[in-house]
Order: C-alpha cells, then sequence, then structure tokens
C-alpha cells in the first residue's frame, strides 16, 4: 500500500470554497485502537464550511483533512485489533471522526465505527454519524426529552432537525413543532416527517404561532441553531422550566438590542449550548453506542428515514460546498468516492 493518498487541500489553509482541490498527501497511519478505512462517501456538514474559512475552533486531535463522517471498508487494524466489536480487515463500516473523512482513508478508533448494514447504501451510511448522534445529544444528554415532552426544531430541513423530528415522533413527544424560513420545507417536515406543525419564520410570528397552538404554554424544548435573531422568541416560545439547546450560531452571535431576558426568572428557563466534536471519545462512544441500540434496528426496517438530497464525485467538491452555502436542500450532501 502506497504511504500517500489522495485528499481534499484548501489552498492556503483556508479559503472560499474555489480553494477547495484535491491533492497527494501522506495516507494516516492506524494507531493500536484505530482502524485504517479506506473511504466510500463521506458526509457534508456546515462546520466543515467554517473550517474552510478559518472559522471553526478545530479539536487538537483533529485532522486539517475535512470531515466527520465516512462509509468504507476496513483496510487495517492497529495492534490492538478489532476493539470490543471485533472488527476485521474487509468489514464495512460507517463512522464518526474528528476530522479527515475527505480523503481516500481515515484512521479512526474503532470504537467510533458501526457497521454498515446490507439493508443501506454508502451514501446513506455516510450521512448518519454525525447528524443522528447530534440529534441524540440534544434530546437526551441535554436536554433531557421524556415521553409526553413538547419539543421544537429550527432548521427543520436540515439533517440534525431531519433526525430530531423522527426521534421524537418515535420516542412519544406529546407534539413535534418545526420552523423553516420556506413553505415547502414547512410542508416537507409536516408531510413527510411527521411533525406536529411547522412555521414559515419569514413570513409568520413563529413564536407567537407556537404559543396559539400550545394553548399560551409554550413547548418544553427547543433545538436551535441559529442564534442571536431568535434568541428573544425562544425564550417566549418556551413553556416554564422549558430548555432551549444552543447548538451553533448561523444567523449571529450579538443579541439586538432590547432583548427581554426576564422569560429565565419567570418561567424558570435553562438554556445550554453544546457541541459535539470537542467532547472527548468517551462521551462521543456513549452516544455512538446509543445511536447503534436505539436506532440502528429502525434504520434497516425503515422506520427512520435517512434523507440524502444529493449525492456527487468527490472531484465535485466546490459544487458541493455550493449547494450547501445555498442553503435550499432537503437532507443530506454526500459525496463519494471510487
Amino acid at each position: 500500500m502506497s504511504d500517500t493518498m489522495k485528499a481534499v487541500d484548501i489552498e492556503g489553509g483556508k479559503g472560499p470554497r474555489s480553494a477547495l482541490h484535491i491533492t497527494s498527501v501522506p495516507r494516516p497511519k492506524p494507531t493500536s485502537s484505530q482502524a485504517l478505512v479506506r473511504i466510500k462517501a463521506f458526509g457534508l456538514n456546515r462546520m466543515d464550511l467554517l473550517q474552510r474559512e478559518g472559522m471553526y475552533p478545530v479539536p487538537p486531535q483533529a485532522s486539517k483533512i475535512l470531515g466527520v463522517e465516512f462509509s468504507g471498508i476496513i483496510e487495517e487494524l492497529g495492534a490492538d485489533g478489532g476493539g470490543r466489536e471485533n472488527f476485521n480487515v474487509g468489514d464495512e463500516v460507517f463512522g464518526l471522526a474528528y476530522g479527515g473523512a475527505y480523503a481516500e482513508y481515515i484512521a479512526v478508533s474503532t470504537h467510533m465505527l458501526v457497521r454498515k448494514p446490507a439493508e443501506l447504501s454508502w451514501e446513506q451510511c455516510a450521512g448518519i454519524p454525525e447528524t443522528w448522534i447530534t440529534a441524540t445529544q440534544a434530546m437526551y444528554l441535554i436536554s433531557h426529552f421524556a415521553p409526553g415532552k413538547t419539543i421544537l426544531w429550527h432548521a427543520a430541513a436540515s439533517s440534525v432537525s431531519i433526525a430530531g423530528i423522527q426521534l421524537s415522533r418515535a420516542d412519544g413527544a406529546a407534539a413535534v413543532y418545526a420552523t423553516a424560513r420556506q413553505d415547502e420545507k414547512c410542508d416537507f417536515v409536516v408531510k413527510e416527517l411527521g411533525a406536529t406543525a411547522a412555521f414559515n419564520t419569514t413570513t409568520q410570528n413563529w413564536s407567537e404561532e407556537v404559543l396559539k397552538a400550545t394553548d399560551g404554554k409554550g413547548v418544553d424544548i427547543i433545538v436551535d441553531y441559529i442564534g442571536a435573531p431568535y434568541f428573544g422568541d425562544n425564550l417566549n416560545a418556551l413553556a416554564r422550566d422549558g430548555v432551549c439547546v444552543s447548538l451553533a450560531v448561523m444567523g449571529g452571535s450579538k443579541l439586538p438590542e432590547g432583548v427581554d431576558v426576564s422569560a429565565f426568572v419567570r418561567k424558570r428557563i435553562s438554556f445550554v449550548g453544546s457541541s459535539l466534536r470537542s467532547r472527548d471519545e468517551e462521551y462521543q462512544g456513549k452516544l455512538r453506542d446509543q445511536l447503534v441500540e436505539h436506532a440502528l434496528p429502525r434504520f434497516k426496517d425503515g422506520r427512520f428515514k435517512i434523507l440524502v438530497d444529493t449525492v456527487l464525485p468527490w472531484e465535485k467538491i466546490q459544487e458541493a460546498h455550493q449547494l450547501m452555502e445555498e442553503n435550499k436542500t432537503k437532507g443530506k450532501i454526500i459525496c463519494t468516492i471510487s
């Protein structure tokens, strides 16, 4: 096996999507607890855009190569062998990594690998790890979701919210609400995913609509990626003892003047920020295990939908980043490596 491989690099270390190109780099070597996986497909995530532009705090153990989720075939195992899952060379897997997935090969902990079900394609599996584990983290570890609670997912047609809406419905939410900026996306999450209702944030006062839908009570949990522009409305839409989980600040981080924060006291609201990539392997591994136990059977029998919007060969990585920047997709953008 060659000591080099092809990977997506960023000219100058950071820049616009036009800086992305495929070049030769050293092939990683697995440590004792890792596997070397030959990648068949990788998923895009919004953090990739930020990292490309030099605006994402990359963990110190992460490869400088973009990408955190992938599917592929084990080519080599470290000295400790296949780990507790007893993986073997030739096994088909998918997994989560701290970075390095935009490449022909990746070295990753065997604890973060999952066996690829025969029922799912390489493209579907490459779109599971970051998306579904993030949704699981927000629901269970951060907001302490339980059956009978109500929940709202912003950016309804994003991959994490698509996963979260399905998880919420399957696990007994009393109602599942969502927001999006387009009527088409609102209709999609209600008709295709079974959300109770969805509200257009560009044409409706969505927080007032939530209060109407809940008879003035509000929702128990909000999962937010937008940040400052939705901050005040999130407080308005939350129920007493409600929790807002902030996973990103896509709309900005500076609060507008005049935001009323009295709801924190009045309604005993909790506002919790979180991220997945900065967590240690033990934390991520527990979520991986929960994904395998809780969601994998539902992927296999079709109860959970893995929605892939677009599949492109990795030679079109600039086009893939453009699609994500345009915010027009519903579900994952996946790149394949032939």
